[in-house]
């Protein structure tokens, strides 16, 4: 018993130390919260570490909707009350329905949504449309928690987003889902809902044991990095239904696994009167809840979802598994070593049974959302129209202004050729009339009479030069004879 205070004490600090290495503080000091209870007595059939404060995630709507299906009950409002779509509550993180501001919804249509869908931005639209803030809202979830006897339960926000003030227990958990049940007994199908319908959109509900574990019919799961996947479960057997509650697992399918197998366990046990009670149970030692994100959400692995059968956490290591799967159970229930992580790994639930989802819709009537949902696809259509015209007309854009570019570009490359060839030529002129003129020779003095005849020679035509020899003779001949006959000629002029 020292042992197990001392390790609950030192809890805390040893998510941050098991960071520093193998010479760390054991992760087994932190002790994942555990609880099985019978519905009808609140007798405990199992507990551990119940009433350690614990991160709640999207458990946190099952307080969301007590409240609001309190104030149905006082008349105060309808389940017909039509809630208005916000900026705020439309920016809300995942998981979302996404609705765009000014829309309405039903609350009964808001309900099946965060019990289904988990959808965080249609919690916030419930908080602001009943208590007018999320702020005013948390005062109503404080004041009821207290008043149906949850003890250490501290609320902030409506739907379980990160909120480091935001605790509760595993106790606490199982003694809201006991209200649910005890004040309720009408809407008892809102918790075992296999999945909803909008417009074409089918989503089934996250909670991995509807429709694979038998008898299973509630309630809801959550998961954030700090605390790990959690669920809060119920199952009927033979006219009897138990609880589980199971926090801090390191995949939606391990947590999944060990809530069925608590449920074989409570099945086969026997509630004795000397069996603790929920009111009962000890308080905590621990002071405040460990931080889960480092073992869960490991950045560099994707980011883990709650989505049920199949889901596995990316960051669920050998560290996570020492982390989440160190803590034993009672050495008088050897039925519990089961909950090891050995036992686990490896193990599936059987396939889940068909889904049987339920309409949702926008507006007041099944009428109304369908002519909002197809003005919506209508726009949605007209929008990707104009996107992809967009995208078509901005690609001719781009190949007129790369045309454009290129023939540009070819004119620029001719003016600059053409700019260089005049400059080349420019360059070769100025050369010529920079460069040196060659100097001549001074030429050697002739006696006149050399000159003038070296003129008259100049200016005689050149003898024909004969072709061949045989043509050369008969000139010859006529040279020859042609003084001859001038000295006759010359006789005859005498007489």
């Amino acid at each position: 018993m020292v042992n197990r205070v001392w390790g609950r004490l030192i809890a805390p600090l040893a998510v941050l130390a098991a960071l520093t290495g193998p010479l760390a503080v054991p992760a087994a000091a932190v002790t994942a919260p555990i609880l099985v209870v019978e519905a009808e007595s609140g007798k405990v059939l199992y507990s551990q570490g119940a009433t350690d404060p614990w991160y709640p995630a999207s458990i946190t709507k099952l307080m969301t909707t007590y409240v609001a299906l309190d104030m149905v009950r006082q008349g105060k409002i309808s389940l017909d009350t039509l809630l208005t779509v916000s900026p705020e509550a439309a920016a809300e993180p995942p998981s979302k329905m996404g609705f765009k501001p000014g829309t309405q919804i039903t609350l009964d249509n808001a309900l099946k949504i965060i019990m289904v869908k988990s959808a965080n931005d249609v919690s916030w639209v419930i908080a602001e449309g009943l208590a007018g803030s999320v702020e005013g809202f948390a005062d109503m979830m404080n004041e009821t928690a207290h008043r149906i006897g949850m003890r250490e339960s501290r609320w902030y926000n409506p739907n379980g987003l990160p909120e480091p003030r935001q605790w509760t227990t595993a106790r606490d958990m199982a003694i809201l889902a006991r209200a649910l049940m005890r004040d309720f007994p009408d809407q008892q199908g809102l918790f075992s809902i296999s999945a909803i319908q909008f417009g074409k959109s089918v989503m089934a509900n996250h909670n991995g044991l509807l429709g694979r574990y038998p008898g299973a019919d509630g309630m809801k799961t959550g998961f954030i990095c700090s605390g790990g996947f959690n669920v809060v479960a119920s199952a009927t057997r033979g006219g009897r239904r138990i609880i589980t509650v199971v926090m801090g697992q390191p995949s939606a399918r391990e947590r999944d696994i060990k809530a069925a197998d608590l449920f074989d366990y409570g099945f086969g046990q026997s509630a004795g009167w000397t069996a603790q009670t929920l009111e009962t149970l000890p308080p905590s030692s621990v002071s405040a809840p460990p931080d889960l994100r480092p073992y869960i959400c490991d950045k560099r692995k994707p980011l883990p979802v709650d989505e049920g059968p199949g889901a596995l956490s990316a960051g669920a290591d050998a560290t996570a598994t020492q982390l989440f799967g160190s803590a034993t159970a009672d050495t008088s229930n050897l039925a519990f070593a089961a909950l090891s992580a050995a036992n686990v790994r490896g193990r599936a639930l059987p396939p889940r049974a068909p889904l049987q989802p339920i309409a949702v819709w926008t507006g007041r009537s099944p009428a109304e959302g369908a002519a909002a949902l197809a003005q919506a696809e209508q726009e949605a259509q007209a929008s990707k129209d104009a996107a992809r015209t967009a995208k078509i007309e901005a690609a001719r854009q781009k190949r007129e202004e790369a045309k454009a570019a290129q023939a540009a570009k070819a004119e620029a490359n001719k003016q600059a050729a053409a700019e260089k060839a005049a400059e080349k030529a420019a360059k070769t002129r100025a050369a010529a009339v920079t460069a040196p003129k060659p100097k001549i020779a001074a030429k050697e003095k002739v006696p006149a009479a050399a000159s003038a005849y070296t003129a008259a020679e100049a200016h005689k035509p050149a003898a024909k030069k004969p072709e061949s020899k045989a043509e050369a003779k008969p000139a010859a001949k006529k040279t020859e004879a042609k003084p001859a006959a001038k000295k006759a000629k010359g006789k005859d002029d005498d007489a």
